[in-house]
């Protein structure tokens, strides 16, 4: 079943009952506007990329953050979505088909997300989404802001140097395909 930005707002509405803090959903506003944008750059559906942007961070409606990559995938699933809403919560956290390549530290290993983001091939709406989680906070930022961000809040952990490359390669690719800087097309980034 396909999943609407309209039913994407619906769901993080919902989710403000069962949350102890809305910085989320405010956060995942703004991915999904900022993926819109791009998108309509690379003449992609920006309304699918508004919506995955929505999405991306669903799993964490039960209170509980540590798990929302899995507990947002099975949400979507249990709901009946097509399996592109659902893979957006196990991928938009790490980069490069590595679960490795993420924020705040080496994760625990779970085999069905380690398999799954091993052998999965990212669509480029799973990588636009990428680049805007890093780019959002709750409100717009640059990436390197951003990565500065994280690592203030979460820490720098052994594998952050590697992450933090990896974001601007990210960012570099997506840039290439749109032949602009990714920051000209908001006018709120203070660079």
């Amino acid at each position: 079943m396909k999943l609407t930005k309209e039913k994407a707002l619906e769901l993080l509405e919902d989710a403000k009952k069962t949350t102890l803090d809305e910085g989320w959903i405010i956060h995942s506003l703004c991915v999904g506007e900022t993926a819109g944008a791009i998108a309509q750059k690379l003449g992609l559906d920006v309304d699918k990329a508004i919506t995955l942007g929505y999405i991306h961070d669903i799993g964490k409606r039960n209170k509980n953050t540590i798990g929302h990559v899995l507990n947002g995938y099975e949400f979507l699933k249990s709901l009946g979505y097509d399996e592109e809403y659902c893979n957006i919560c196990l991928t938009h956290s790490y980069l490069n088909n590595d679960y490795l390549c993420t924020a705040g530290g080496i994760p625990k290993d779970i085999p069905f997300r380690t398999k799954f983001i091993k052998e999965h091939e990212y669509t480029i709406y799973e990588k636009i989404i990428n680049l805007c989680d890093l780019m959002c906070k709750q409100n717009r930022m640059t990436l390197e802001k951003r990565l500065i961000d994280i690592m203030v809040r979460k820490g720098v952990a052994e594998n952050t140097v590697y992450h933090i490359n990896e974001a601007e390669k990210l960012k570099e690719e997506i840039e290439k395909m749109m032949g602009c800087s990714v920051y000209s097309l908001f006018n709120d980034i203070e660079i």
